[in-house]
């Protein structure tokens, strides 16, 4: 089966049960004030922003694999902390 998404949005729209499993995984560890659009926008913007032709397996790994750590001090960086 072949996924063509034609917007970031229509992707994001289908890996949403993915970003909403892992950030509950997160909220279970304690972190409550992650939400699933820092999920997304790590993975945007550092993970996937030099890749092409991401499958849409590879993607949702990435989601499931995240770790809490790395995002956490992405987010740090990014507020200026």
């Amino acid at each position: 089966m072949e996924y063509d998404f034609k917007t970031k949005e229509e992707l994001y729209i289908r890996v949403r049960p993915a970003l909403h499993a892992k950030l509950e995984e997160f909220r279970r560890l304690n972190y409550p004030n992650i939400k699933e659009e820092d999920i997304w926008n790590y993975l945007s913007e550092i993970k996937w922003s030099k890749s092409n032709n991401l499958a849409l397996s590879d993607i949702v790994s990435d989601i499931i694999h995240l770790d809490v750590k790395i995002l956490n001090n992405y987010l740090s960086e990014k507020k200026g902390v």
